[in-house]
């Protein structure tokens, strides 16, 4: 028998290949295994342990072991693959197109280095790592994941490996199964998983994503998502469509807004014609300012609502944007959902006592606001301002016409009141020496009346004992 034991071919070994050995010899450091050679091979027991440190085998045993090395007669082998081993299971792997397992190790450049069985090194490209964007790329360190191979080359010593790949194909399917469950309209439970300025990604399902626009996220405007939304919080969307991209993909779009009660259904009731409210400036636009009175809805401020006496080329001169102000609602229209609101009504009509505090013949001083060819214009009053005409400043030849600037205070005298035209034409003052004068204020000592309880009694009370002393002073002379 020995002699046909020889006679047979003897199976030449070689680095990698797997062979079934019976344990021949168990050692306390070293096992001896057969062949089914001319030699046989040895092994260290630390690779028979199970997960309890003990070796469940006898001798006898069979056991499947893998060639590690081959010095001549002496041949080693091993339960765990070699990398050849390890290298032609992941080339099967790549051909089939087989998911691996693999561990992400560290971060390199342009990507990010994956452990594959153990020991081999893979490259998966950043852009393949996710089916989103990735910035930095930390979260994944250390992480167990799947990978597909999409390449494999030079023996294994070139491996690029993606896990978007496998994410997209499973993501695949449940997009199907979701568009066959779902329908549009339905209102569904989902996280917020990205925020960018243009809106939010909210999952509704496993690997399924819908975009709320920035415009779906609240009745109220939204300038920048991340005001009103964060990464992890609940939301309840609406389904409002279903697409399929030209890749292929499920494009799902959802509203958080209309998911709830539309503002315009049930208006609060202070929001009417003639009532003051407080709002928020959201827009400052070239035909004046948006001002939201409630969440969702907003009225507009004209460009002739802004000031009664101020002129205004920009909105923006008065308000900005975010500034809380107190409006004037003129009119409400539900049907096309338009407020109007007046901000220069909300704080009164400054027009409306002017015929009260400023009495033709009444001497008073303001800024210079505005100078052109043909006047001055004075403001006398918050939102009064009047002209005083080129061509009576110049009948003074003691007026300063010419060498007043914006901004300096001015004395003049109320020439013409045209209230219905909201307009005041200014005369210069008069001589209180004049006879002319003197007659005039002796004519309108009601005005003069007035004048003293518009300013406090003080300057027109003044004026008065002024003019009544010099009236004294004159018949004594004349005595």
């Amino acid at each position: 028998m020995l002699a046909e034991s020889f006679s047979k071919p003897q199976k030449k070994l070689s680095v990698g290949d797997k062979i079934q050995g019976k344990i021949l010899v168990l050692g306390k450091e070293d096992v001896f295994v057969s062949t089914g050679g001319a030699n046989d091979a040895m092994m260290k027991r630390q690779d028979l342990l199970d997960a309890d440190g003990k070796v469940p085998y006898q001798v006898g045993d069979t056991v499947e072991v893998y060639v590690t090395q081959i010095r001549g007669p002496e041949i080693s082998v091993s339960t765990k693959k070699t990398a050849k081993n390890l290298a032609d299971d992941l080339e099967d792997a790549a051909d089939m197109m087989l998911p691996v397992e693999g561990r992400v190790a560290e971060i390199c450049k342009g990507g990010f280095r994956v452990t594959l069985m153990g020991n081999k090194i893979a490259f998966c490209p950043i852009s393949q790592m996710d089916t989103r964007r990735i910035e930095g790329g930390e979260e994944y360190i250390g992480k167990k994941f799947e990978f597909m191979i999409t390449k494999f080359a030079e023996g294994g010593r070139n491996i690029v490996v993606s896990r978007r790949k496998l994410l997209e194909e499973q993501r695949g399917e449940t997009e199907g199964s979701f568009a066959e469950e779902h329908k549009e309209g339905d209102v569904l439970n989902g996280t917020v998983t990205r925020i960018e300025k243009f809106g939010a990604f909210v999952s509704v399902a496993p690997d399924v994503d819908g975009l709320v626009h920035v415009s779906e996220i609240a009745w109220s405007r939204v300038n920048d998502p991340h005001e009103v939304l964060h990464v992890g919080q609940g939301v309840t969307v609406k389904l409002l469509k279903m697409e399929n991209s030209e890749e292929g993909r499920l494009k799902i779009s959802l509203s958080i807004k209309q998911a709830g009660t539309e503002p315009w259904s049930s208006l609060p009731s202070k929001i009417e014609a003639g009532q003051t409210i407080e709002g928020k400036v959201t827009r400052c636009v070239k035909f004046g300012a948006f001002v939201e009175l409630a969440p969702g809805v907003e009225g507009l401020i004209p460009m002739s609502e802004m000031s009664y006496g101020r002129r205004v080329v920009r909105s923006d001169e008065l308000v900005k944007e975010g500034e809380r102000v107190t409006v004037m609602i003129k009119d409400v229209n539900p049907e096309t959902h338009r407020i109007s609101l007046s901000l220069k009504d909300a704080g009164g009509d400054p027009w409306a006592m002017v015929s009260y505090k400023f009495p033709v013949g009444t001497i008073v001083t303001g800024k210079l606001e505005r100078r052109e060819p043909y006047g001055l214009f004075i403001r006398i009053d918050d939102g009064v301002t009047g002209l005083l005409p080129k061509s009576k400043a110049m009948e003074n030849a003691e007026f300063p016409f010419e060498k007043l600037k914006i901004g300096d205070d001015v004395t003049v005298q109320i020439g013409e009141l045209r209230l219905e035209e909201r307009r005041i034409s200014f005369d210069v003052p008069g001589d209180p020496n004049a006879e002319d004068w003197k007659k005039h204020v002796q004519q309108s000592s009601g005005s003069l009346g007035t004048l003293g309880g518009s300013f406090g009694g003080a300057f027109g009370a003044a004026l008065k004992g002024a003019l009544e002393n010099k009236d004294k002073k004159d018949k004594k002379k004349g005595k």
